[in-house]
């Protein structure tokens, strides 16, 4: 038996692995499921007999006389949601700053996403966008692995960000429920990156690089000192974990020969190579207690997930990685009880260095890598995002923590709430902050495991925090952060699991590049 195995946990799993990916919203990959159009040329989807429809897809009334068609501020560009095909999986990336976002949401009319969210760029080389293109969505003839997960195992569709904006404050409300307390570079908050708090501090909700990573930018931020995430919990009990990035090992040469913070992978979906590694994306770089600026690597296979010092004198602990080393790692039986995973940049969903194609590829690699490995049987993979990239969508979550900046426009010019009934979110110091409006925008989450429930969609309200809160639960003993992180109020993701089925719920191996069903497991 594993160390990890051994442990005691809440539940049968012992490895959890969540693929965070990057920048899509609910209704953009589940508007119409479980119906797809199956056109002649694209992969078909043809759903499990009982499959439940989508409590909260897009009705033919949202699909046909939408109030994004109506709201005067759209202009021209004022669309229904229109469905995207296969061969139109290269799109640009909509705008998904923190107040456009709000913009957007109009109140909870959700009603001016081409005006606020639509990108305006227009491109001849493969790329289109007009501000229109925000209510575009795909189907399961082009997200088919996604929809195939969620035929077959457990889908949220009421999962949120836990406010809004980019891909920062989601990668870290993943792993600590919390987007205040960071320390700008040079001490003044930078523009479109970070506000003012209104308590003599700053909330991220823009995308600065963390600082010391050697592959930052000039822009930059690091977490206060009173800040935690999860791994500072795993750390202090000893459990195993790691967050493996692609591109983070920079002693390696890609096939193309491009190395250290340069590596990059070509796509023939977008025909052309971004580059591996987003510093910004790095959930673990921003504390100095998990980050690994210097990238260096682990000293053996064995030490990964384990507390690896950086060197003899460092006091951080190495459990940053590459994520080849993930795979690495499990083929040699040193499966980490908890696995943060981000794909190359070309394979993280985000459009513009990535397209849904180029991501299935990536996540049937890891689910059907995993699924044949001897620890499948207590095994759980979560698959979500950071953040809607501003596609369109059309739930609205009230919000339970208001924001009064001047960048706050969700229910009002300076406003996220109610004033006086809806309570600010709360700093690592206890004061009460402003630039945490949430939740923000819904997109997807699936559990894929033996213990997911088999073709369940479930309602109950969760966030980004809820995957922290998971953890806590299993294997810390309910142990929370504190420090103002939501995973003490979060929704909990529980029940998206069945603990009686005995880890029943069966295996499914898809086509990397088609998302199809598999009749049997591939090669390794």
């Amino acid at each position: 038996m594993s160390a990890q195995d051994a442990l005691t946990t809440k539940t049968p799993i012992k490895h959890l692995v969540v693929i965070f990916g990057e920048n899509r919203s609910f209704d953009h990959y589940f508007a119409t499921y479980p119906n797809a159009v199956n056109p002649a040329g694209e992969p078909a989807f043809t759903p499990a007999a009982g499959t439940p429809a989508s409590p909260n897809g897009l009705t033919q009334a949202l699909l046909t006389s939408n109030p994004n068609k109506t709201a005067s501020g759209n202009g021209a560009n004022a669309s229904n949601p229109f469905r995207l095909d296969r061969t139109q999986a290269n799109t640009e990336g909509q705008n998904h700053a923190y107040t456009a976002e709000q913009e957007a949401y109009d109140n909870g009319n959700m009603d001016l996403f081409p005006e606020y969210t639509g990108n305006n760029t227009v491109s001849s080389t493969g790329v289109f966008g007009t501000p229109g293109l925000v209510m575009g969505y795909y189907d399961g003839n082009t997200v088919t692995a996604m929809w195939n997960y969620a035929n077959n195992f457990a889908m949220s569709s009421n999962m949120y960000t836990d406010s809004f904006g980019p891909s920062t404050p989601g990668a870290l409300h993943v792993i600590s429920g919390q987007t205040n307390g960071v320390i700008p570079t040079g001490g003044t908050a930078v523009a479109g990156e970070m506000i003012s708090d209104d308590n003599g501090g700053f909330t991220m909700t823009g995308d600065a690089d963390p600082q010391g990573d050697v592959c930052s930018g000039t822009t930059t931020g690091q977490m206060s000192s009173n800040n935690k995430n999860i791994g500072d919990l795993l750390n202090g009990k000893g459990i195993t974990w790691g967050g493996f990035m692609g591109g983070f090992d920079l002693t390696s040469t890609n096939p193309n020969g491009t190395q250290g913070c340069s590596r990059t992978t070509y796509s023939s979906v977008l025909n052309t190579s971004p580059k591996d590694y987003s510093p910004h994306h790095n959930w673990f770089q921003y504390y100095a207690s998990t980050a690994n600026g210097a990238h260096t690597r682990p000293t053996s296979v064995a030490s990964i997930g384990t507390t690896d010092p950086l060197d003899s004198t460092a006091t951080p602990v190495h459990h940053e990685y590459d994520v080849n080393d993930f795979f690495t790692a499990v083929k040699a039986g040193n499966f980490p009880s908890v696995s943060y995973l981000k794909a190359p940049a070309v394979n993280d969903a985000h459009p513009g260095n990535s397209d849904p194609l180029d991501e299935q590829a990536f996540i049937v690699k890891v689910v059907n890598f995993l699924q044949q490995q001897p620890d499948w049987k207590n095994t759980a993979v979560i698959l979500t995002y950071d953040d809607s990239d501003g596609w369109y969508d059309h739930r609205y979550a009230t919000p339970t923590t208001a924001s009064f900046s001047s960048a706050d426009a969700l229910n009002g010019a300076a406003t996220c709430g109610v004033s006086g009934t809806t309570p600010r979110g709360v700093g690592p110091t206890g004061l009460a902050v402003d630039g945490r409006c949430g939740p923000g925008t819904r997109v997807p989450l699936i559990v894929v495991s033996p213990y997911a429930k088999a073709n369940y969609i479930d309602d109950t309200l969760i966030t980004q925090s809820s995957v922290v809160q998971f953890i806590e639960d299993n294997w810390l003993g309910s142990q929370r952060l504190g420090g103002g992180s939501n995973d003490a109020a979060a929704g909990s993701i529980m029940s998206l699991f069945d603990f009686t089925n005995g880890g029943a719920t069966p295996t499914l191996y898809l086509d990397p590049n088609l998302g199809t069903k598999l009749s049997s497991p591939p090669s390794s």
